[in-house]
């Protein structure tokens, strides 16, 4: 019902696009404080997640760089530099879900969740930097040719980036999917792209070694091409986001359990939007005009309550009934010169 505190539920579901499935268990709660403690829960996750990752990247890179000093690899330039990249985008996530904790005001009277999504941005340009630094280099070897040396090494270290990447993609996809934070997702896809692209570097060095000289400085380019395609997703997402876009699918979730809800006679209009982590809905249902205030209060309470069963990562739910139009009265016709056009 309007005006109501959030609450939070909490169910099993299944996670991961690539099979990787976590699920968790916790307790089932109606209480206000379960839901803060919940929100308050997904941002600790977020955090251990960025602080493992960052330190699995951070590895991934010192390796790679380590070689890189001894070889003077382009290809293997370009993937250092992404991975150093990726290990940046923490920073922003992680001031995004310290920001997250802090309670609504005034001013912020939904919270600062919504700073996930401007981390998200400086996860774009980020990536979009680096592919850009990556590609000058590139361009510039093609140029002017340097020979690559140390080349087992070479086509190690490119192992060692796929590992770490693949590792660090998996753990933020997964905790990214169950917290419900587009941005953390984004940049573990992110991290698989870079794994992929680090293969580039083992075969630039196959190139080398068969006699190709400009194996190295073409596979830093097609690093980088790799990197931009997958950019395209990640801006995608991160804009769907800004814009307050859900999947259609689940606005016909929210709008098949209403018109299941005994007493709810037609769904009028559903609203669905992502702040942070979290769903938060608006719905207008019409039910009988002859239930009495506390009837019809009952009805949408048990509309929000069936809504906060069933729809993953929703925190809050408003839920406006109107009276059916008997006699062909408008309930809404003082406010009809406010409808747009």
């Amino acid at each position: 019902m309007d005006g109501e505190p959030p609450q939070q539920h909490h169910h099993r579901h299944r996670e991961g696009r690539l099979g990787a499935v976590v699920a968790w268990l916790r307790p089932h709660s109606h209480d206000t404080a379960a839901s803060v403690d919940a929100v308050m829960e997904t941002s600790r996750e977020g955090m251990r997640a960025l602080e493992v990752s960052l330190g699995a990247l951070a590895v991934t890179a010192g390796v790679q760089l380590a070689i890189l000093v001894v070889s003077g690899s382009v290809a293997l330039l370009a993937d250092t530099i992404h991975n150093f990249a990726d290990a940046l985008t923490a920073v922003p996530l992680a001031i995004s879900f310290w920001l997250g904790r802090r309670p609504a005001t005034s001013r912020y009277t939904y919270g600062y969740a919504r700073s996930e999504d401007l981390a998200g941005v400086c996860v774009v340009v980020t990536i979009a930097a680096s592919a850009g630094l990556a590609a000058w280099e590139a361009v510039g070897r093609l140029l002017h040719p340097q020979a690559v040396g140390h080349l087992p090494w070479v086509a190690a270290a490119g192992v060692v980036g796929f590992a770490g990447n693949e590792a660090v993609a998996r753990y933020r996809v997964t905790v990214g999917r169950r917290i419900g934070s587009a941005a953390l997702e984004a940049d573990g896809y992110h991290a698989r792209t870079d794994g992929l692209s680090s293969l580039g570097v083992v075969a630039g060095v196959a190139g080398v070694a068969l006699g190709w000289r400009a194996a190295d400085p073409v596979f830093g380019l097609v690093i980088t091409a790799i990197i931009v395609l997958a950019l395209k997703g990640t801006a995608r997402d991160i804009y769907r986001r800004l814009m307050d876009a859900v999947d259609p699918d689940l606005v016909d979730q929210v709008s098949k359990v209403l018109a299941s809800t005994p007493g709810v006679e037609r769904v009028d209009a559903v609203r669905v939007r992502w702040i942070g982590h979290s769903l938060h809905a608006e719905t207008e249902v019409t039910s009988d005009a002859g239930l009495s205030l506390q009837e019809a209060h009952d009805v949408a309470e048990q509309a929000r309550h069936q809504l906060l069963h069933q729809v993953r990562r929703l925190t809050s739910v408003t839920v406006h009934t109107s009276p059916c139009n008997h006699y062909g009265i408008d309930p809404h016709a003082l406010t009809a010169h406010h409808r747009p056009e």
